[in-house]
């Protein structure tokens, strides 16, 4: 007979820093083993190579990452002009190089511009998406290339200014979801006559959560499950409603567009609620109140 998983206990969210040299799932299994928790997720993967914020989620959190997830986020790094790689960034084989010592900041400035606003981008083949149940990164291994369908994606910000030394442009990006910066180093190089790959990528935020939140993985704070929903509409209903909410229970909408965090009279998060149909709301999450929320 199987062993029966015993339900979390430990439950919130940790803004990590991650090192480079590590995945993100490597991030994952440190927590899951400084908690003593299986269930642990990530709010989205940053390559080996790269630092910054990501976002854990312990416990009954996993259940609200969507809503860190499909926030905007900011990255830093660096471009190097002149030469192309394997793997979009400085972790792969030089594939191609070009002389581009005669290109100028301002040069560059005005080809990110082309880059910015909502873009098609077509996803690098060394990526965790999966093409045929496999993911791309595999294929990659494998010497297999397939194609990829662009993805929209929106560039809000693309800053370039001069880098550390000739031929290294610094970057900050803006950015939807699901952007690769990786992939726009490299079209900012094609833009600009030659090639290029990215180094030093580092995320800055995600969202609200910033690096002046994050920690190491060994002692980044555990923040209260609510925290993953703070940037929501706040809605407070009192014990009949909370009923209601406990059985999933379809409502009348609250005021504004959704999705609302949903809070019992005691300040304990019930559920995130979205629009359904004309007048009414849905669940999209329904949680159980837990001590530390």
């Amino acid at each position: 007979m199987a062993r029966q998983r015993r339900p979390p206990t430990t439950h919130g969210l940790a803004v990590v820093d991650k090192p480079a040299g590590v995945t993100s799932h490597d991030v994952v299994d440190m927590l899951r083993r400084r908690f003593g928790e299986r269930q642990v997720g990530h709010s989205g993967t940053l390559d080996p190579d790269a630092t910054g914020v990501l976002v854990i989620a312990v416990g009954m959190a996993t259940r609200l990452l969507r809503f860190v997830e499909k926030t905007d986020k900011r990255y830093t790094g660096e471009v190097v002009l002149g030469a192309e790689t394997s793997t979009l960034d400085a972790a792969g084989e030089v594939t191609a190089t070009y002389d581009m010592s005669d290109v100028t900041v301002e040069a560059a400035r005005r080809a990110a511009v082309q880059l910015t606003g909502p873009i098609m981008q077509v996803p690098p083949m060394v990526s965790a998406i999966k093409v045929g149940g496999r993911p791309l990164h595999e294929l990659a291994r494998e010497g297999i290339e397939v194609e990829r369908e662009p993805r929209p994606v929106t560039v809000h910000a693309f800053v370039v200014d001069a880098g550390p030394q000739p031929g290294v442009l610094s970057i900050e990006v803006v950015c939807t979801a699901g952007t690769y910066v990786r992939t726009l180093a490299a079209d900012l190089g094609r833009l600009l006559g030659g090639g290029a790959h990215l180094r030093n990528l580092r995320r800055t935020a995600v969202g609200e959560f910033s690096i002046a939140d994050a920690g190491p993985p060994d002692t980044a704070t555990l923040l209260p499950v609510d925290t993953a929903v703070r940037t929501l509409p706040r809605v407070v209903v009192d014990a009949d409603v909370a009923a209601h909410v406990a059985n999933g229970r379809v409502l009348p909408r609250f005021d504004g567009v959704g999705p609302w965090a949903v809070y019992d009279g005691d300040s304990h998060l019930l559920a995130v609620y979205e629009s359904f149909r004309e007048h009414e709301a849905k669940p999209s999450v329904v949680l159980p109140t837990a001590p530390g929320q």
